[in-house]
């Protein structure tokens, strides 16, 4: 984890995220600020939500599950290890736990819990998302040193980067609408429009959607982007073998010779075409 900076401050799709039948499926951890809709049901290692997060189908999660207060989950919830519900979590289908439960208050739960450990009803442990908040305020009075160990411990032995969803995002199948920048690792399968700041997609991926932000996009080598590709006031990178099938409209653009824009292309400023050779390039 980078210090000196909000570790929610994007959405960060790591490599090898797919959309499988309304499902989000991750073999990394998942982490969902509060106050987000995620439409999708989601399969991940760990998982941790914070408060207000509504997600619109079953969360399977191989490790932890943690769920701050007045989360709402419409199907069931698996659990490999522990999980950590916070007051007033709905869940519309059954909670079933390999390991030990911590509930809170006034949770509902329609068709009924198992768990094959211990069973603590009260207050549960505070989410990861309050150490998250203790991390950037140790960043923001100085304290280095002990925001270090903080994010050691919350790293631990996670062998893939997160899957991060910011405060306050929008994810379904018609968009992944977010107020800050995106970045999307390499070999994903994506569908919806990405709404954002800024997007940077990586290598072979397909989005079945259109791309729209308000600074620069870039999309790296052999991504298939199955819509348009549209920057208010930015530049758009198409990197070789980037196939768009849609409309690119931006202020200025640099496309590789190797790159596929099917659609019209409006550039308002500057318009450059790389070619292979990297010190040739036409203006």
């Amino acid at each position: 984890m980078s210090l000196g900076r909000d570790p929610l401050d994007a959405l960060k799709i790591p490599d090898g995220t797919t959309v499988e039948e309304h499902d989000l499926v991750t073999v990394g951890d998942v982490i969902v600020g509060g106050q987000s809709t995620v439409e999708f049901g989601v399969r991940g290692r760990n998982l941790v939500a914070g408060e207000r997060v509504r997600f619109g189908g079953d969360i399977e999660a191989e490790g932890d599950c943690r769920l701050d207060m007045w989360c709402d989950v419409a199907g069931n919830v698996l659990v490999g290890d522990d999980a950590y519900l916070g007051e007033r979590v709905h869940v519309g289908g059954q909670l079933m736990v390999s390991g030990d439960l911590d509930i809170g208050d006034d949770v509902e739960i329609d068709e009924g819990f198992e768990a094959n450990g211990w069973i603590v009803i009260r207050n549960p442990v505070p989410t990861l998302v309050f150490y998250f908040i203790v991390l950037s305020q140790l960043l923001r009075v100085g304290e280095q040193g002990a925001a270090e160990e903080i994010a050691e411990a919350l790293s631990g032995d996670a062998p893939e980067a997160p899957l991060v969803i910011p405060r306050g995002s929008d994810v379904s199948d018609d968009s992944w609408q977010v107020s800050t920048p995106a970045h999307v690792g390499d070999d994903c399968r994506l569908h919806g429009n990405v709404r954002a700041t800024e997007i940077e997609i990586g290598a072979d991926n397909n989005v079945f959607g259109s791309l729209r932000a308000r600074g620069d996009v870039t999309v790296d080598e052999g991504t298939r982007i199955h819509g348009d590709v549209t920057t208010r006031g930015g530049t758009v990178r198409l990197e070789p073998g980037v196939r768009v099938l849609g409309d690119v409209s931006c202020a200025d653009l640099e496309l590789h010779e190797d790159a596929v824009v099917d659609g019209s292309i409006r550039s308002r400023g500057e318009m450059r075409i790389v070619r292979a050779e990297a010190s040739r390039e036409i203006e």
